[in-house]
């Protein structure tokens, strides 16, 4: 059955269905090609372009839909901070882009954890929404993050994490930059005991982010064209006063010079880490035997304190 027979033969019933909203009524995807792709192709093409091969923004959930074994997830619960401590505005208040970000995305804040299978293997997964504030990384998106590897610790699981992010929340300063130093402790920890950590960098991963634990991966895999650096492209070109490469700062060209394993389609992860970790398992099951010590996140960073 296609969109014709689906929609130009509507049952007597939907005549007399109350309205929705415009955005319930969209049958259809603009590319950033200009190719209209029908919705529900558009979806079970994981979000990505059949014509030009983008890669479209996912929401964690649908990130999550399209990783885990059979779509199949559990979302775990993580602690969410103060909201602005800081009592930040500038031309709106924080706690008012806080209350539109969890409107729009249905989170509290932009990282999202859960637990599944990816090649029948227990895996703890997180994700970051850029609909949330840009995906921009604070003191809840850093609490989550710990909380997913405590998690992945505690259950001996792989931790996988998505990243599309802008770099750290400017709205909580210092606060915020604190979470770099959390973040890379608490990698630290997953791999004292001997668990993989896998980064799947996604469009865009820039700023802090790529400065702290989504670099630190033991395997580092991009999605097709994902925009990966530290400073902005202009910012680079105008401090070194050169003519970048056109595709500088692509998933690609950063693969090419060293920075990162892999760039693999959206369609092909799930079989792709699923491989990666039976590997990484075994390597990590005989260094366990080494090593059989089990220290809590919270401990390391009260040391390194």
């Amino acid at each position: 059955m296609n969109w014709i027979t689906k929609f130009i033969k509507p049952k007597i019933k939907s005549l007399f269905k109350k309205k929705t909203s415009s955005s319930e009524e969209t049958l259809w995807i603009s590319c950033e090609c200009k190719n209209l792709i029908y919705k529900e192709d558009f979806h079970s093409n994981f979000f990505c372009c059949p014509k030009c091969g983008a890669h479209h923004k996912l929401s964690c959930k649908d990130r999550f839909k399209s990783f885990f074994d059979n779509g199949l997830f559990e979302t775990i619960e993580t602690p969410l901070p103060t909201d602005d401590p800081l009592n930040f505005e500038d031309n709106k208040k924080y706690k008012d882009r806080l209350k539109t970000a969890r409107k729009k995305t249905g989170q509290n804040d932009a990282v999202l954890i859960a637990k599944g299978k990816v090649g029948n293997i227990n895996v703890t997964v997180g994700a970051q929404d850029f609909r949330f504030i840009g995906g921009s990384f604070g003191a809840a998106s850093g609490e989550a993050f710990i909380t997913g590897i405590q998690h992945a610790i505690n259950n001996k699981n792989p931790f996988i994490f998505f990243s599309c992010s802008g770099g750290q929340r400017m709205m909580e300063s210092s606060i915020a930059l604190m979470q770099m130093t959390r973040t890379t402790l608490a990698v630290n920890e997953l791999k004292k005991n001997n668990l993989p950590y896998i980064v799947i960098l996604t469009d865009p991963t820039t700023g802090g982010v790529t400065a702290s634990w989504g670099m630190l991966g033991d395997i580092l895999i991009a999605e097709p064209k994902a925009t990966i650096g530290f400073a902005g492209r202009r910012v680079i070109q105008d401090t070194v006063r050169e003519t970048l490469p056109e595709e500088f700062q692509t998933a690609e060209y950063v693969k090419d010079h060293g920075g990162i394993d892999l760039v693999v389609e959206r369609k092909y992860l799930n079989s792709t880490v699923g491989t990666l970790l039976s590997v990484l398992l075994k390597k990590a099951e005989s260094q366990a035997k080494n090593n059989p010590g089990n220290v809590t996140i919270d401990q390391s960073i009260q040391t390194a304190s």
